[in-house]
């Protein structure tokens, strides 16, 4: 077990500042031996990766006493230095004895550039567009991809293969942007503030994540004009919109690959002469090429090629200055972990450039901080790359916890994200409970895993019974409360709220079920989502745990004085928090002084007497 007493990298006696750091800052170290073990001489080795490892050595003299422990105490500059220390302590006895302690993360970034907050702050929802409200039935014909309409709004999608034994995702339900803007009051109602479409260009699947023209808005979506009017009337109501960018592939059925020569103009697999012929690698034109995971419909586009970074950042009306231009408050990176670090950095420049307000935020899977891919180190979060992540390290914990792990892993876990992630990361990560390639949370929380051993058509046709059903829903109003109480931008995944099952694509992708939604669970949220938009400690204030152990996890936020704590039980035994003076729970409207009584599966949202909001007093 490690020895805190002599070491801890979260203590900032220990270390200081805490967490990671901006580059030039002087980074100080103690280490704390007990006396008795007499050790004469401790040393600090800084391992610098992104310098080709370089070693720094840094011998921390003896400062002095602290009760039965010695003091040995030192610094380590940064300079102009960015990326990843991993630095080690030795201390040396003068009998010959030694202890190493390490290695430790360390993490310099960037900090030269100001990074908007709004993402953070507010509540997050995500759309699929083909699945969450339509204004009409739209006619197919004509439109690229062979599609076909689901006449009935609650039909199941199509999940079997068809007769050449593949998915075609071509079975579309017809939701669209007026559809969208029309339930801009009920996505008000649950204090949303951003809206996180998955992608809305034109193209052949329903995912829409195989591009045919980034110039367009796909027709049964609407028309450019519709998306610009969104935007518009989301502004007016405060709302922000984020974009996904798929720039790391292309559709097969596209303007650009145009592997069915749908499109008029020639793409690369028409002619070697085609202005698109550079944007791919083929091994064998025109049937051989590179895609995405070897998914032949998801051609894998060459992002160094200089015509491709043209036309996606570069040009004055490039695809990312032009969405901005028409509306758009930022991006989502599709897979940012398979695009180079430098073409996000040109990315994230051009962005700011079109707009200083606007957020990138990256797909990333990992802790974004250590992320390696294709044998390199990434810099997502060193600056001037992503602005924030999506947080599937937070969604893996908190369900973990949901399902009877002990709260100190979660704690554990988001400790190593805050002390890896630049501040302004882990206030911008995007935090969720589920999202379109993952299963429905209410599923997994009433079921307890994906059901993989059993067949797609069992999982097709599965619905949880009553009894996992309310065990779903209660174990989800603690995991909603806790996102929504958390650091980062609490984000919904559309349905949610609504109680939607579902465990894999195209199971977690069904259309939202207006007038059948669950409403008690609708109204959690949207009490929720309105604490996050009004109380200040939860868009701004800081994390402190007040307890994580066994089934009880609580922490507290707090800004200029005021504090809100969350609080959950999702044990089936009654627990009690100690409080410090007198709260009022905003979920329940109780008031409690001194203790506040957690039954089985309760979480509360406790604001102090006079806690102030963004509007006034509570």
């Amino acid at each position: 077990m490690t020895d805190t007493l002599l070491f801890d990298p979260r203590d900032e006696r220990y270390k200081s500042p805490y967490g990671a750091v901006s580059a030039g800052t002087v980074v100080h170290f103690a280490l704390r031996p007990e006396r008795a073990q007499a050790f004469s001489r401790a040393v600090l080795t800084a391992r610098f990766e992104s310098r080709a490892n370089e070693l720094v050595r840094i011998f921390l003299p003896w400062s002095g006493r602290d009760g039965e422990r010695d003091v040995f105490a030192g610094s380590l500059p940064t300079g102009d230095y960015v990326g990843l220390i991993f630095y080690s302590f030795r201390l040396e006895g003068l009998d010959g004895r030694t202890r190493t302690l390490g290695e430790y993360q360390l993490t310099v970034y960037d900090g030269c550039e100001q990074v908007p907050a709004w993402f953070g702050e507010g509540t997050c929802y995500q759309i699929f567009p083909d699945r969450f409200r339509r204004s009409r039935i739209p006619d197919p014909g004509g439109m690229v991809g062979g599609r076909s309409v689901h006449a009935a709004w609650q039909e199941e999608p199509e999940y079997r293969p068809d007769a050449r034994g593949e998915v075609r995702n071509r079975d579309f339900f017809g939701g669209d942007l007026k559809g969208v803007l029309e339930q801009l009051p009920y996505l008000q109602s649950l204090g949303v503030e951003t809206l996180y479409f998955n992608p809305i260009f034109e193209a052949a699947e329903n995912h829409r994540y195989g591009t045919a023209d980034y110039e367009h808005v796909d027709p049964m979506l609407g028309c450019d004009a519709d998306f610009s009017a969104l935007c518009q009337a989301a502004h007016a109501r405060g709302m922000r919109v984020i974009l996904d960018g798929v720039f790391n592939h292309t559709g097969f059925v596209s303007r650009y690959f145009n592997g069915d020569g749908f499109y008029p103009q020639p793409g690369a697999a028409q002619s070697q002469q085609s202005p698109y012929y550079p944007w791919f690698h083929f091994q064998h034109w025109p049937d051989r090429f590179d895609s995405w995971w070897g998914i032949y419909t998801l051609p894998a586009v060459n992002e160094g090629e200089d015509s491709y970074r043209d036309y996606i950042i570069r040009g004055e009306h490039s695809i990312v200055r032009r969405w901005l231009q028409a509306g758009a408050d930022g991006w989502r990176l599709d897979v940012a972990d398979e695009l180079p670090d430098d073409f996000i950095r040109e990315l994230h420049q051009a962005v700011r450039a079109a707009d200083p307000n606007a957020v990138v935020i990256g797909e990333v899977w990992e802790d974004g901080s250590t992320k390696i891919a294709y044998g390199v180190r990434r810099r997502h979060i060193l600056g001037g790359h992503c602005d924030g992540l999506m947080n599937y390290p937070f969604r893996n914990g908190l369900i973990s916890f949901l399902l009877g792990a002990d709260a100190a892993c979660f704690r554990d876990a988001m400790e190593t994200l805050r002390e890896n992630y630049p501040p302004f990361a882990f206030a911008s990560a995007m935090n969720f409970l589920g999202t379109h390639d993952t299963p429905r949370i209410l599923t997994l929380l009433g079921v307890g895993s994906d059901c993989r051993e059993n067949t797609k058509a069992w999982r097709a046709n599965f619905r949880m019974d009553a009894g996992q059903r309310a065990l779903a829903l209660a174990r989800l109003r603690l995991g909603a409360l806790v996102l929504f109480a958390f650091p980062g931008a609490p984000t919904i995944y559309y349905g949610d709220e609504a109680g939607m099952e579902g465990f894999e694509d195209p199971f977690n992708r069904r259309t939202f079920p207006w007038g059948a939604e669950d409403k008690a669970l609708t109204a959690w949220y949207a009490a929720l989502g309105q604490a996050r938009k009004s109380l200040l400690p939860l868009r701004r204030g800081d994390l402190r745990w007040l307890r994580a152990e066994g089934r009880v996890l609580a922490f507290s936020r707090t800004w200029e004085g005021e504090t809100v704590i969350a609080a959950v039980n999702a044990g089936d035994a009654p627990e009690q928090l100690p409080l410090d003076g007198a709260f009022r729970d905003r979920m329940s409207g109780e008031r409690f002084t001194d203790t506040v009584p957690l039954p089985p599966l309760t979480g509360r949202l406790l604001t102090g007497e006079r806690c102030k909001s963004a509007s006034g007093v509570v």
